[in-house]
C-alpha cells in the first residue's frame, strides 16, 4: 500500500500528465486566424464592429485606425461613448470626422437594469445594420486582414459565433509572468478546442473578438440575457453556441491588446469579473484556490520538504507542468520562458480570484465604470 505522501504525488503526476497530453493537443487543433484560408464569398456581407469605451481616450487615438484600416470592402462602425469624464467622446467625434463609417453613440445617462457595457453593446447590437456584428473591445489593434479571414471562415463553415484570443502584450517580465499564468488557467478553464464541438458543454468568447450572425444574435435577445454579467464576453459565447454554432481560435498575429499596463491593474480588472466568472458561488472559488495550492503550488514546495519516492514523483510533475505552462506560451504569443514560473502567475491569480470574492461580498456588489450594482441583482442574471 502507497503511503500518503507517495500517493499524493503520484496522483499530482498523473493529473499532469494527463493536463500535458488535453492542453497540447488541444491547442494544436486550434486553428489560427491570421491564417485562416476559405473560399471568398461573391459578396461580402456588411459587418458592424461595435465597442463601447469610459475614460480611453489614452487608447483609442492608436487602436480605432487599426479597425478602419480593416481591408474589409463593407464595414461600418458603432462607437458607445459610456459616460466618459476625460476626452473619450471627443477623441471619437473627431476620427468619425474624418471616415464615414464610423458612428459614435453617446450615453449619458444608463439605464436601469443594465451594466454599463452590456448597455453600450446592446445599444450598438440595435443599430448595427450589418449581417454579422464584430463585438470588441476600444483598446484592440487588428492586422488589416483579419475581418477578411474570419467571416470567409465563418461562412464557409456556417458559423453563427466566431470568437478568438489575442495577444495579450505585457509590460515588462514580471507582468508577462502574471499574464502566462492567466493564460494556461484560462486553457484548462474553458477548454477552447472543444467549444467547437456541439456534443460538449464547454463554451467561451472573448471581448476583444466575438462574431455573431446577426440574426441568431437577435433571436437570442442580443445582450438582454446578459444585461448583468461582467463576464458577459464569455457567456455570450454560451448563449450563441446554445443557439447555433460556435467555435473559439487562436488570434496571437492578427489581434493584440495591451491588456494591463501593470500587476495592479490587473488585479483590479480581475477584482470586478472574477468572483462573477465563478457565477458568485464561495465554494466554487475556495474549491479552485485549494486545488491551484495542492496541484499547482504544493508539487514546487515538495521539492525542498519531500524525500525519496514521493520527491522524485514531484520532480516528474513540476517539469511536465513547466514544459505545459512553456508550450502553452507558444500559442498565446508570450515568451516560452515565462512559463517557467506558472506557478508564480498562478498565485496571483489566486489573490485576484480571493479579493474579487471578499470584495464584491464585502461591498455586496461590484463597481465598475463609476456604478455600483448591487449583488443581489447581479446574482439573479444566471444563464
Amino acid at each position: 500500500m502507497l503511503h500518503l505522501p507517495v500517493a499524493l504525488a503520484a496522483l499530482t503526476l498523473l493529473l499532469w500528465l494527463g493536463a500535458a497530453w488535453e492542453v497540447m493537443r488541444g491547442n494544436r487543433r486550434l486553428r489560427r486566424l491570421a491564417t485562416l484560408k476559405s473560399p471568398e464569398p461573391a459578396t461580402w456581407p456588411r459587418v458592424t464592429l461595435v465597442f463601447t469605451a469610459r475614460n480611453e481616450g489614452r487608447t483609442l487615438g492608436a487602436a480605432v485606425p487599426t479597425m478602419l484600416r480593416l481591408d474589409y470592402p463593407d464595414l461600418e462602425l458603432i462607437a458607445v461613448n459610456d459616460r466618459s469624464e476625460d476626452d473619450t467622446g471627443a477623441v471619437l467625434d473627431k476620427i468619425a470626422a474624418t471616415d464615414p463609417r464610423l458612428k459614435v453613440i453617446h450615453v449619458t445617462e444608463l439605464t436601469a437594469g443594465w451594466l454599463g457595457k452590456t448597455h453600450g453593446l446592446q445599444l450598438g447590437g440595435e443599430q448595427a445594420t450589418g449581417e454579422w456584428i464584430l463585438f470588441t473591445d476600444a483598446d484592440i489593434h487588428f492586422q488589416p486582414d483579419v475581418l477578411r479571414r474570419a467571416v470567409a471562415y465563418a461562412r464557409a463553415h456556417n458559423l453563427d459565433h466566431l470568437s478568438a484570443m489575442p495577444r495579450l502584450q505585457e509590460h515588462g517580465h514580471w507582468l508577462g509572468i502574471c499574464v502566462g499564468g492567466f493564460s494556461l488557467n484560462f486553457a484548462l478553464f474553458i477548454q477552447p478546442w472543444r467549444i467547437a464541438d456541439p456534443r460538449s458543454p464547454c463554451h467561451g468568447g472573448v471581448g476583444a473578438f466575438n462574431l455573431v450572425r446577426t440574426s441568431t444574435y437577435r433571436k437570442l435577445g442580443g445582450h438582454e440575457p446578459l444585461h448583468y454579467r461582467p463576464d458577459d464576453d464569455i457567456k455570450l459565447g454560451k448563449l450563441m453556441k446554445a443557439g447555433g454554432w460556435s467555435e473559439m481560435m487562436l488570434g496571437a498575429d492578427a489581434i493584440s491588446v495591451a491588456w494591463y499596463a501593470t500587476t495592479g491593474e490587473l488585479i483590479r480588472g480581475l477584482t470586478k469579473n472574477a468572483f462573477a466568472g465563478c457565477d458568485y458561488r464561495i465554494w466554487v472559488v475556495l474549491g479552485g484556490v485549494a486545488a491551484h495550492l495542492l496541484f499547482f503550488i504544493w508539487p514546487v514546495v515538495a521539492l525542498v520538504v519531500a524525500t525519496g519516492l514521493a520527491w522524485q514523483l514531484y520532480v516528474a510533475a513540476v517539469l511536465v507542468m513547466l514544459g505545459v505552462a512553456a508550450d502553452n506560451q507558444r500559442f498565446d504569443g508570450g515568451r516560452w520562458w515565462h512559463g517557467l514560473f506558472f506557478p508564480v502567475g498562478t498565485l496571483v491569480l489566486d489573490y485576484s480570484l480571493l479579493r474579487s470574492m471578499v470584495v464584491t461580498l464585502w461591498q455586496r456588489g461590484i463597481t465598475w465604470r463609476g456604478t455600483h450594482y448591487p449583488l443581489h441583482e447581479l446574482k439573479r442574471n444566471r444563464l
